[in-house]
């Protein structure tokens, strides 16, 4: 299977604490990889230098086979990003938040226009086109952020935290969405602390801790890193048995 996307001993730090420590990934397309890791695990960080939002101390990310840093002009627009803060703007309507984002990739006119229709559609946003986004709920806030990141039909999407502090109805909502864009083509990269959640849509799983890829593979795999019969134990009891850590408590 061919690969997407790649990090290469990627480290961050601030002041004397390693953030993220020598970190490699290799995602594969058509994938939906999850990352998972208590907060303060080095997810976020890891995330903002994939899409190059911040600069490593070392290491480098290639993505479709190139130097993200020094392709970036090239490969933006292959790139969707959903950042666990919501990035939309209150005081602006809902298309006029998804119009804003999109038109950032050179997308005008009556293309612009569609996608735009489109995006909201796909989020079940449609009518509420014209309300202010700050008069929306927490979940449709997370939905409108969605909208906006996918107007420029990403090939490869990042999510990051994209149900933190929401209902459960609303969380389903988003978790079908990101299958149904894996489905159509998206490659999809999804961090969380929720185990439940990146077992039931992720199809390989990073443990991450302490900055650093501690256990990787199928949700399968994982289990028989410390128990010969899988159907007994789960993903939770793998986490605090490799990390001595209680996911939810962190």
């Amino acid at each position: 299977m061919e690969t997407i996307l790649k990090t290469v001993d990627l480290t961050k730090k601030y002041d004397n604490r390693t953030v993220v420590d020598n970190l490699n990934l290799e995602i594969k397309k058509g994938e939906i990889f999850g990352l998972l890791g208590p907060n303060g695990a080095g997810k976020s960080t890891t995330m903002n230098m994939i899409c190059n939002l911040i600069r490593p101390d070392f290491g480098s990310v290639e993505f479709m086979g190139k130097d993200f840093r020094k392709n970036k002009n090239k490969l933006s627009d292959k790139l969707g990003y959903i950042p666990q803060h919501l990035a939309i703007h209150g005081n602006l309507k809902a298309w006029e938040n998804v119009e804003l984002f999109t038109s950032l990739y050179g997308i005008k006119g009556a293309v612009l226009k569609e996608r735009i229709t489109e995006s909201l559609e796909y989020v079940g946003l449609s009518e509420r086109r014209n309300d202010y986004a700050k008069t929306f709920s927490g979940g449709m806030k997370r939905r409108l952020n969605i909208a906006c990141a996918i107007g420029h039909h990403p090939e490869l999407i990042i999510f990051d935290e994209p149900t933190v502090g929401i209902d459960p109805q609303s969380r389903n909502f988003i978790l079908e969405k990101i299958r149904e864009s894996n489905i159509n083509g998206a490659t999809i990269i999804y961090t969380s602390h929720y185990m439940e959640e990146v077992e039931a849509i992720c199809t390989r799983i990073a443990i991450m801790d302490n900055g650093k890829v501690i256990a990787s593979g199928t949700s399968e795999e994982l289990k028989k890193l410390v128990s010969d019969d899988t159907n007994s134990i789960t993903l939770e009891e793998v986490f605090l048995t490799l990390t001595g850590k209680k996911l939810r408590d962190m």
